[in-house]
């Protein structure tokens, strides 16, 4: 899942347009209130797709090689976040929210089937905790955050080479990379979650910052069921 770090390369694009007011802007209580349900729909999407299409979509994909799924993962994620920070119509961009969601539900289904319920459910609570934590800070201390935007992006794109060369090249298998991720994805809530009280409150806006933080919600949750699993 590091590799949708990859993705906040577009974050360049994605500030400039987002610092735009292009749209109506409405009140900071349905600004926010638009991002958490923009949010909750990702999650519950998720859920209904691991807990009701799991077992269809692993025989639609059965004859698909890895390789071919981490493409097709990869391409619809990379679309829906561009078409989601090239847009500043909401519905586009609420379009590129579910352009990812989508083949992260895909993935799930392929892996949560593949721990104990008791793993899922701790490192589902630990997600929310750590969600709720992070959040908190950053609404309460943003200017913990604000100034972290270019180390955070330096520090994931190192952390990506050095697990590729580390897994392949070394054939590392502890967890320091999984502990560095939940970290710094941790860091990433409370920057997105700051950021997205200081641009234009629009709808679009809205959407886009909850791509953002769903983003690093997903990683927490997949570094920590790799966590937990090996301690159970």
């Amino acid at each position: 899942m590091e590799q949708s770090g990859t993705l906040s390369i577009f974050d360049s694009r994605k500030e400039e347009r987002l610092n735009a007011a292009t749209g109506d802007q409405i009140s900071a209580r349905k600004y926010n209130a638009v991002m958490l349900l923009t949010l909750m729909w990702g999650f519950l999407v998720n859920a209904a797709m691991v807990e009701y299409l799991a077992v269809p979509v692993m025989r639609l994909f059965s004859g698909v090689g890895p390789v071919w799924l981490f493409i097709g993962y990869f391409v619809l994620a990379l679309a829906g976040v561009f078409l989601s920070a090239k847009s500043q119509n909401p519905w586009i961009s609420f379009l590129g929210y579910n352009l990812l969601v989508l083949p992260i539900g895909v993935m799930l289904c392929f892996i949560l089937p593949g721990f104990p319920v008791s793993v899922v459910t701790k490192a589902l609570l630990l997600t929310g905790v750590v969600t709720a934590t992070m959040t908190l800070l950053g609404l309460v201390r943003p200017q913990l955050f604000l100034g972290l935007g270019r180390t955070l992006l330096i520090a994931l794109l190192v952390g990506i080479v050095a697990e590729l060369v580390a897994t392949f090249l070394l054939h590392y298998t502890g967890t320091l990379f999984d502990w560095l991720f939940v970290i710094l994805f941790s860091a990433y809530i409370g920057y997105d979650v700051a950021k997205s009280q200081m641009y234009p409150k629009t709808v679009d806006n809205a959407v886009d910052c909850a791509l953002d933080i769903y983003l690093d919600i997903i990683n927490i949750f997949i570094r920590l069921l790799a966590l937990l699993s090996r301690r159970d």
